[in-house]
């Protein structure tokens, strides 16, 4: 089950790796709103779900502020340990929604609530968020043509995962991929 890996520090570890990779990257970019120079603008965040003694550290939101006078407008850089403004972790949204699409028994969203410790309704709206919003998203229309035709809208994220599982050794690699891909951090990542 992936929701073992959200119990596993090093997870949280590498994620936030990855997006200080990301947002240097986008750091030494211009502004892109008048070319101006960026600078970090970091923040902390209160996520949920990660395991005990977490570092703090993993739960700064990197931001970048553009550095011209006139200008100082504020610039998210993706994140693949954030989703929006959502209160839990990316990755335990998505272990939380990936398992309990792959279980083979019908468990209901009521015992899922209780198997995970997370409320029903929020269940409910991510899954809403994944089946309704996402699939009609421009980022996702503008990605979904890099996966295969396998990874079903109707499905999201399971699929998506699943997808990846197939072409990584373990369930953390398929996990990690996901969440790059999904934030849009592999086009800088690959630049």
């Amino acid at each position: 089950m992936l929701s073992e890996l959200i119990k596993n520090k090093n997870l949280f570890s590498h994620l936030y790796k990855i997006d200080k990779e990301i947002a240097e990257r986008y750091r030494q970019l211009p502004c892109p709103h008048c070319g101006g120079p960026l600078y970090f603008s970091n923040y902390m965040r209160k996520p949920r779900g990660e395991p005990d003694d977490v570092s703090e550290k993993y739960f700064i939101r990197f931001s970048l502020c553009c550095g011209a006078e006139g200008c100082r407008k504020r610039f998210m850089p993706p994140s693949c340990r954030f989703l929006g403004r959502k209160i839990y972790w990316f990755a335990v949204i998505l272990c939380v929604l990936t398992d309990w699409q792959n279980s083979p028994e019908k468990i209901t969203l009521f015992d899922w609530s209780i198997r995970t410790g997370i409320s029903r309704n929020t269940i409910k709206r991510w899954l809403a968020l994944f089946h309704d919003k996402f699939p009609a998203s421009r980022t996702w229309l503008k990605i979904r043509g890099q996966v295969s035709a396998c990874v079903s809208n109707n499905k999201l994220p399971s699929s998506l995962i699943n997808y990846f599982q197939t072409l990584k050794s373990t369930a953390k690699d398929a996990l990690v991929a996901s969440l790059i891909f999904l934030s849009g951090g592999a086009k800088i990542r690959a630049g």
